[in-house]
């Protein structure tokens, strides 16, 4: 009997009305496949979370993220993320501030990013975002885009189903949620102004100190397959 490498999974479809089937595949896609299904499934389904004990591992230093940060977000990444390092692809530190610097790194890139924002009241807030982010007339992304704020305590707001407006941007802001008359989360073109509202996209409290903030620093990391 010939033996499958380690990096390979035998995947087993069965649906109605349909001949089942087997497909090998390799377990990275395995991973992606299974994750995006479950974003698929009906807002009854419980999302799938890592192991509490995981942790991101990051490739770069990060400014605004400690170790208890990388931990608690772990336990909220989808599993087509896990045991992959993430790379910082854009930095206010580093690139300045400029929306158009922001989709310029990220033009190349086909994987979820995580953005982390730290306002001038010192609190660190974000999203993750099942697709890169770019400049379009449509809202993009999946179910598996979220929502965090740390401090007091960490918090996570995942899709509530509502609607799917998830992500979307153009050269004059970058917009995460909305459908109640406010974002997510918005920031402006040059990531200096932002604001953040409960929305029906996540259900969620404003993530800022106040609705309304000054960005002191901005990170967007992504995942590397």
């Amino acid at each position: 009997m010939m033996l499958l490498p380690e990096n390979m999974r035998v995947l087993y479809f069965a649906r109605d009305c349909v001949e089942p089937y087997v497909e090998i595949v390799t377990l990275k896609n395995s991973k992606r496949r299974l994750s995006l299904s479950s974003s698929d499934d009906s807002e009854a389904d419980e999302p799938e979370y890592q192991e509490e004990d995981a942790v991101l591992v990051l490739s770069d230093n990060s400014q605004l993220l400690d170790d208890v940060h990388l931990q608690q977000l772990a336990t909220q990444m989808p599993p087509r993320t896990q045991g992959y390092p993430w790379q910082l692809v854009y930095s206010t530190a580093i690139h300045g501030s400029s929306l158009k610097t922001l989709y310029r790194n990220m033009v190349d890139l086909d994987s979820p990013v995580l953005l982390v924002v730290k306002d001038m009241n010192k609190k660190v807030f974000g999203a993750f975002s099942s697709d890169s982010f770019r400049v379009s007339k449509y809202c993009y992304g999946t179910g598996e885009t979220f929502l965090f704020s740390f401090s007091p305590d960490f918090q996570a707001y995942r899709w509530s189903g509502e609607n799917s407006y998830f992500v979307s941007g153009s050269l004059e802001s970058l917009q995460i949620g909305g459908g109640g008359g406010g974002f997510a989360l918005w920031l402006d073109a040059d990531l200096y102004h932002g604001a953040s509202f409960s929305c029906p996209t996540f259900h969620n409290a404003p993530l800022s100190t106040e609705e309304d903030f000054i960005v002191q620093d901005l990170e967007v990391w992504t995942v590397q397959y």
